[in-house]
C-alpha cells in the first residue's frame, strides 16, 4: 500500500523588503514549504498566525526591536509555532533575547537556499521538544499546586474534626466520590468555606 503524501508544510514570512522577500519565498519553496502569507511587521503576528495557522514563521530583519520581541513573545504563549530568524545583527544581546522570545534559529549568514530545508527541520525539531518540555514543566507545577490544595484542605478538617492524616484523607476521598469531583476541586472548595468560617486561623 503506498505511503500517503506529505503534507505541504506552511510558512508565515515577516519581511518588510519585497525584493528580500522574494529571495526568501523562492528559498522556502525550493525546499518544499508554501509561503501562504507575508506580513511587512510583527504589530499583528499573533492575530494572522492564528487565521491563517502557518506551521512556521521566518522573520527576515536587520536586528530584532523591542515590539517584534514583545509580539514574538506574546505569539509563543498564545499560539506556538516554530520561529526562525534570519538576521544581519549579530549582537549576542539580541541573539538572547530572540531566543527567550521563543526564536527556534537565529540565523545571521542569510538565506543559503541550499541548507534551508536542514535548518527549518531542526528548527521544527527543537520547537517541539522545547513544547515537549514545557508541557511536562506545567504539568508538574500543576501537580504541585494540586497537592498542596488536598494538604491544606486535610489540616483543616484535621483541626475541625479532630482527627489524623489518613481520616481526613478518606473523608476528603469521599465527598471528591459522593459528588463526582476531583480531590482539588473538593480541597479548594473546603478551604474556601473553612476561611469564611474563621476554621484556617
Amino acid at each position: 500500500m503506498p505511503s500517503p503524501p506529505k503534507k505541504e508544510l506552511t510558512v508565515m514570512l515577516v519581511d518588510n523588503e519585497p525584493a528580500r522577500a522574494a529571495i526568501v519565498e523562492q528559498a522556502m519553496i525550493d525546499s518544499g514549504y508554501r509561503v501562504i502569507r507575508r506580513l511587512e511587521n510583527a504589530k499583528h503576528l499573533t492575530e494572522a498566525v492564528t487565521e491563517f495557522q502557518p506551521d512556521m514563521v521566518i522573520i527576515d530583519i536587520e536586528s530584532p526591536d523591542r515590539d517584534m520581541l514583545e509580539n514574538m513573545s506574546r505569539l509563543t504563549k498564545d499560539n506556538p509555532r516554530p520561529i526562525v530568524m534570519f538576521a544581519e545583527e549579530d549582537d549576542s544581546r539580541h541573539v538572547e533575547a530572540a531566543i527567550r522570545a521563543g526564536v527556534s534559529a537565529y540565523v545571521v549568514d542569510g538565506v543559503n537556499s541550499g541548507s534551508v530545508k536542514a535548518l527549518l527541520q531542526v528548527a521544527i525539531a527543537r520547537f517541539r521538544e522545547f513544547q515537549a518540555l514545557r508541557s511536562e514543566l506545567e504539568s508538574v507545577k500543576s501537580q504541585l499546586e494540586d497537592r498542596k490544595l488536598i494538604d491544606k484542605a486535610k489540616g483543616l478538617i484535621m483541626k475541625h474534626q479532630q482527627c489524623d492524616e489518613p481520616a481526613a484523607y478518606q473523608a476528603l476521598r469521599k465527598l471528591a466520590m459522593d459528588r463526582s469531583q476531583r480531590m482539588t476541586d473538593v480541597a479548594r472548595n473546603i478551604i474556601s468555606v473553612m476561611e469564611l468560617m474563621g476554621g484556617s486561623k
